[in-house]
C-alpha cells in the first residue's frame, strides 16, 4: 500500500528550532542569532520590571547564558522566545528579591523613569489625537498617557507582567502562560484584573475631557 506524502514542509534554515538544533551541534554562531534577535525584546521585558538602564543589560545578558547552558531542555513544545521569555522573567525576579533586601536600591530602581518605551495605549490615545492638534488636545492626550503608564506602574508585579506580555509584546493567552508558568484562567484573570484597575484609574479622566471610554 503506497503510503501517503508528508507534506508537512521542514522548518526553514533560520528558524529558531533549526538555530537551536545547530547550536547544540557545537555553532556557537546559531546562538549569536537567536541573541540579536531577541536581545532588544527580552530587555524591554526586563525594564518593565527593573529600571535601572545597567541593571536591565546585566539581566540580559544572565538571561542568554542560563538559556545557553538550558538549551538542551528546549523540546520546541512552545516558541522559542516563549521559553526564553520564562527564563527572563525568572532572572528579573530573582535580581528584584536581592534588590528589596535593600529597600534605599529597590525603592530608587522603580521610581526612574522608563525612557524608550511606549505603551500601546499611550499609542492609540496619540494617534487619536492627530486630528485634534491643539494645544488642548495635546495635553490632554499627554496627561492621559502619563495616567496610563502611572496606572501601569501601580499594578502589582503579577498583574503588571501579564498585561506587558499582551498588549505590548502580543502574546496570546497561552504564550503567556508558558512564560509565566501558570496555568491559562491565572493569566486571564490577571489580564482582567490589569485592565480593570487601569480603567478605573484613567476613566474619570476620560469621561471628563471627551467622554472617551476605556
Amino acid at each position: 500500500m503506497t503510503q501517503p506524502e508528508d507534506h508537512t514542509a521542514p522548518p526553514p534554515p533560520d528558524s529558531d528550532v533549526m538555530l537551536v538544533q545547530r547550536t547544540l551541534a557545537g555553532e556557537q554562531r546559531a546562538f549569536e542569532l537567536l541573541v540579536i534577535k531577541y536581545q532588544r525584546r527580552v530587555e524591554r521585558l526586563i525594564g518593565r520590571m527593573v529600571r535601572d538602564v545597567d541593571l536591565v543589560q546585566d539581566i540580559a545578558q544572565e538571561t542568554f547564558i542560563r538559556a545557553y547552558r538550558a538549551l538542551a531542555q528546549f523540546r520546541g513544545d512552545a516558541q522559542f522566545y516563549t521559553w526564553l521569555y520564562r527564563i527572563a522573567v525568572n532572572t528579573a525576579k530573582k535580581q528584584l528579591l536581592e534588590l528589596k533586601r535593600d529597600p534605599l536600591i529597590f525603592q530608587s530602581q522603580m521610581k526612574s523613569a522608563e525612557d524608550d518605551e511606549t505603551s500601546s495605549s499611550e499609542r492609540e490615545l496619540n494617534s487619536n489625537a492627530v486630528d485634534h492638534e491643539t494645544p488642548e488636545a495635546v495635553l490632554a492626550s499627554k496627561e492621559i498617557a502619563e495616567a496610563v503608564n502611572a496606572a501601569m506602574d501601580a499594578l502589582p508585579e503579577e498583574l503588571r507582567m501579564a498585561i506587558s506580555l499582551r498588549e505590548m509584546d502580543g502574546l496570546s493567552y497561552e504564550e503567556i502562560a508558558v512564560a509565566l508558568d501558570c496555568p491559562i484562567g491565572t493569566v486571564r484573570s490577571r489580564i482582567f484584573r490589569a485592565r480593570e484597575a487601569i480603567s478605573g484609574r484613567i476613566k474619570p479622566m476620560l469621561e471628563r475631557q471627551s467622554g472617551k471610554r476605556w
